[in-house]
């Protein structure tokens, strides 16, 4: 069936295993005999296999955007009453580090809503009381700031997902109607929450005895400080990425970040372990991570106005605001001005390939200002042609 023979089969297993097992006692023994940091060597050689595994699902007609670049410095920020807030992107806040373009972050068993106080058990009439109990900010533990050395207005961030790994549990809830959260408040009285065992292993998660859904983690607030240079609500994403909830963001995916302030000055929080576009009833699987790890490349005067995302298959563009009509207008417009600037199309062609080839998804609907994200395939364009294309 597979064009191959059995013995083939096992001695190309063979092989691989052996040089996984020879490549893990070689890499033991430097880290027993050098003198550096056992722990910061392997931090460093994960952080490299990462890249390796990012590059090799770029491959090579996913644009330059995925190239390999080296990596600079492994930064590890654990989170602590010192790194975290609550529910704020406060420029106001000293950076816990200054990094260079290039340079790799580690974001160490990260919590979950409220602080950590989240946790398997607590009742859903318990999270409504801290929930109202903070008015003013969102119900995510946000870290940060992380500064990037040289970031000014008009250039812009690269951040690349490297690994993104869950914690052992998840919850998924909706709020009380008095609330008024989520897509229907008012066909739900009461509120709900919903306890996930994230332990199995195999990739997917129980959510009831005949139903299993994929873990596809990533973070859903991810971005940078504010536009107007105060401190805002972790709640509504914006021009500054944040809590944009695109599901798409997994490990080996791209989001590209305007920057408003010098500096740069990222956050992140709200982790996800999967989640449906739309997240209609306020929550994706919530969770906490054991590691999130990225790479953050700084462009000089890129001098775009809006969040990007690039996947080895597709370039999503993003429209924010109160309105899902608006949000699918702003976009489409940074759709028809992908298509034109990078496809060497008119306006009239990009705004007719939109029409015909791009699919435009509600990312949320349940954050303030609502989300969609347009779809752009690669696939659409020749191998060689699509080569040259690329977000920077």
């Amino acid at each position: 069936m597979f064009g191959c023979s059995e013995g083939w089969f096992g001695k190309r297993f063979s092989r691989a295993l052996t040089g996984f097992l020879n490549g893990e006692r070689a890499r033991k023994e430097r880290a027993a005999r050098d003198a550096l940091d056992g722990t910061e060597l392997a931090s460093r050689y994960e952080a490299w296999q990462a890249q390796r595994e990012l590059h090799a699902l770029a491959g090579p007609s996913s644009g330059s955007t995925m190239a390999a670049i080296p990596l600079g410095r492994v930064w590890t920020i654990p989170s602590t009453l010192e790194t975290v807030d609550l529910g704020l992107f406060d420029p106001g806040r000293p950076p816990i580090v200054t990094i260079d373009s290039g340079d790799v972050v580690v974001y160490q068993n990260t919590w979950t809503h409220f602080l950590n106080r989240l946790q398997p058990g607590v009742p859903i009439d318990e999270l409504t009381k801290m929930r109202k109990s903070a008015p003013g900010r969102g119900v995510h533990s946000i870290i940060g700031p992380v500064a990037v050395a040289d970031a000014a207005p008009g250039d812009l961030l690269e951040i690349r997902f490297l690994t993104l790994r869950t914690t052992g549990f998840g919850a998924n809830f909706h709020n009380a109607g008095e609330t008024r959260t989520g897509a229907l408040p008012a066909d739900f009285e009461h509120g709900h929450i919903h306890y996930f065992d994230l332990h199995g292993g195999d990739g997917y998660v129980e959510f009831a005895p005949h139903i299993k859904l994929e873990l596809r983690p990533f973070q859903g607030t991810f971005g940078v400080a504010h536009p107007s240079g105060v401190a805002v609500s972790s709640v509504a994403p914006g021009q500054h990425a944040g809590n944009i909830d695109v599901k798409e963001l997994t490990a080996g995916t791209t989001l590209f970040v305007p920057v408003w302030l010098r500096g740069g000055l990222i956050f992140t929080g709200d982790s996800h372990a999967l989640q449906g576009d739309g997240e209609v009833n306020i929550t994706a699987l919530e969770t906490a991570m054991e590691e999130v790890r990225v790479q953050v490349i700084l462009h000089k005067r890129a001098n775009y106005t809006w969040p990007m995302i690039e996947t080895p298959t597709h370039w999503l563009m993003l429209g924010l605001h109160e309105s899902l009509n608006e949000a699918l207008r702003i976009s489409l417009r940074n759709t028809i001005d992908f298509l034109s600037s990078k496809a060497n199309l008119s306006r009239e062609d990009a705004y007719g390939l939109a029409s015909l080839a791009v699919d435009f998804r509600v990312s949320q609907m349940v954050d303030v200002n609502n989300g969609i994200h347009a779809m752009i395939p690669k696939s659409i364009f020749a191998p060689d042609f699509r080569a040259t294309m690329s977000i920077v």
